[in-house]
């Protein structure tokens, strides 16, 4: 997978942020990113589906090595001025195009593809980068009787996304729609395989292309 964070950070940068953080966290090979977040349901006067609001919070590793790539220092209350919000989002907003933004979504049992990151909003909370993001439908869907499923991972299972937030809905009419989460579940299997994943080194893929699916969060939007 290409990477979001592909810029070289300093070695003495680099080392003293290992060592601020457990062996046992940085030294598992996979996953690479851990990522906390949710999202909300934006829907038309019609009722029908026409974006998401993403929330993506960073782990503090994560956000020391994007920070230092981008030669950015945090000012002395830990927040970021204009200038600094703005370049983490135009850095963060340019996804290459086998990315998918870890984002995905299905209604009824189909794909539905989303637009990039559009409106992105970017704050350092507690040593933590904190990204806010609009990604739109290609065309606005009618959720009445249909019931709609995001599933937050990234398909080599080098991010780890965790849904912490719980979802909103923003609708000025239609009728009543209810979301809820639903965390991954996991079994005796799967743990023997996260187990075998946690194994590869950083040059090693998964041989499913798609295992990261498997430990998906979910956030389900059901309406009447």
């Amino acid at each position: 997978m290409t990477s979001l964070f592909s810029r070289v950070l300093p070695c003495a940068v680099l080392g003293a942020a290992v060592a601020a953080f457990s062996t046992d966290r940085t030294a598992q090979a996979h996953p690479h990113v851990f990522v906390d977040g949710g999202v909300n349901f934006v829907l038309d006067d019609r009722g029908a589906l026409t974006s998401l609001d993403v929330i993506w919070r960073y782990d503090p590793f994560e956000t020391l090595y994007t920070l230092s790539s981008l030669e950015i220092a945090p000012e002395p209350d830990g927040s970021l001025v204009a200038g600094d919000r703005q370049r983490v989002s135009d850095h963060m907003s340019d996804w290459p195009d086998t990315f998918e933004g870890s984002t995905h979504l299905s209604i009824a049992g189909e794909k539905h593809i989303l637009s990039r990151p559009r409106s992105m909003g970017v704050e350092l909370v507690d040593g933590s980068l904190v990204l806010r993001f609009r990604r739109h439908l290609e065309k606005p869907f009618g959720m009445e009787g249909q019931t709609a499923e995001v599933a937050f991972y990234e398909a080599t299972f080098f991010y780890k996304f965790s849904v912490t937030e719980a979802p909103e809905i923003y609708r000025t009419a239609g009728k009543a729609c209810s979301a809820e989460v639903i965390p991954f579940d996991r079994d005796r299997e799967l743990e023997a395989l996260q187990l075998t994943l946690s194994a590869l080194g950083r040059d090693e893929t998964p041989q499913d292309a798609n295992v990261g699916a498997l430990f998906a969060d979910r956030v389900v939007l059901r309406c009447d």
